[in-house]
């Protein structure tokens, strides 16, 4: 077993160094042309959300005098999640992510482990509503302070609702039948990421802005446990699981069985490091507070 992981692992290696080889030598080297996916149903949104957020928060920052070292922070975490989230779906690392399903779970990781909560942290509402025209902005908040609205909310960004909606979401789409079928159909390749991204921003929020540090760190906890499970459970099944995701897997020097087996590990590995370290923080300062009787929880408030 050690002796097979080895020799995965240097495959993984194998396959970083050649790379820009690949794209001058071979036959096949057009197959390495990286392209950028210029889909109008994910770059609208994406263009969007960052012309409303900019928008907003430059009218903020007018208006804002002592809060702006609060906005500039803000709006850092923001952009962060933003560029990573627009590089992960529509750079080539969405092309390569189609052609070895190793990159596609990289894809995946940074939808959800690193643009999800950036994004979180930033707190966006509230710009997004200053970018806004005034009327529209008005009868937003309206619609955002109403009962059944807030009911809405807290029920989908509750610490349990929201990590069992994002386990429900990432088994799911990880069934073979059903993560293939996205790979050949475009609409449920969009339903796909959508649902990654947004019960992932429900989780994080539930994380950071909902949950005691305690209650945190346990649900990063459980998320941590049950997808490292479905890494491993990819990173050492004796067979083919995802045909057509892996069926391009040799023009890259990879067998379909080593390609599976990558991406496993980048889901069981790196993935689960960084869900390790947020419940670690989250440990360390419900420890913290509760050395200084204090009960912490961050609620939730419409913009």
């Amino acid at each position: 077993m050690a002796l097979e992981r080895m020799r995965t692992l240097g495959a993984f290696i194998f396959l970083l160094m050649t790379m820009r080889q690949a794209a001058a030598h071979g036959a096949e080297g057009h197959l390495f042309h990286s392209e950028w996916t210029i889909d109008p149903w994910i770059v609208t949104p994406l263009t969007i959300a960052a012309l409303l957020y900019g928008r907003g928060s430059w009218r903020l920052w007018r208006r804002a005098r002592t809060s702006r070292p609060v906005v500039g922070k803000r709006a850092l975490c923001y952009w962060a999640g933003w560029l990573t989230l627009a590089g992960a779906l529509v750079s080539p690392l969405h092309w390569l992510g189609e052609q070895l399903f190793t990159f596609h779970m990289i894809e995946h990781e940074i939808i959800m482990a690193i643009s999800a909560p950036m994004i979180v942290i930033a707190r966006p509402a509230g710009m997004f509503l200053w970018g806004l025209p005034d009327r529209l902005r008005r009868w937003m908040g309206r619609t955002m302070r109403r009962r059944s609205a807030q009911i809405t909310w807290r029920w989908l960004s509750g610490g349990t609702n929201a990590t069992l909606l994002h386990a429900v979401a990432i088994w799911a789409w990880h069934a073979p039948v059903l993560f293939d079928a996205a790979v050949s159909d475009v609409t449920l390749h969009r339903l796909q990421h959508l649902s990654f991204f947004a019960t992932a921003v429900l989780f994080w929020w539930s994380i950071f802005w909902r949950s005691h540090h305690g209650v945190a760190a346990w649900h990063l906890f459980l998320t941590m446990l049950h997808t490292g499970a479905l890494g491993a459970l990819m990173a050492l099944a004796p067979r083919v699981l995802y045909v057509e995701q892996t069926h391009a897997a040799a023009t890259w020097w990879l067998t379909p069985l080593e390609d599976q087996q990558l991406a496993g590990m980048v889901m069981w590995i790196p993935a689960g490091t960084i869900y390790a370290g947020a419940a670690l923080a989250m440990a360390a300062l419900w420890i913290a507070n509760a050395g200084r009787g204090v009960d912490h929880v961050q609620r939730i408030r419409p913009l």
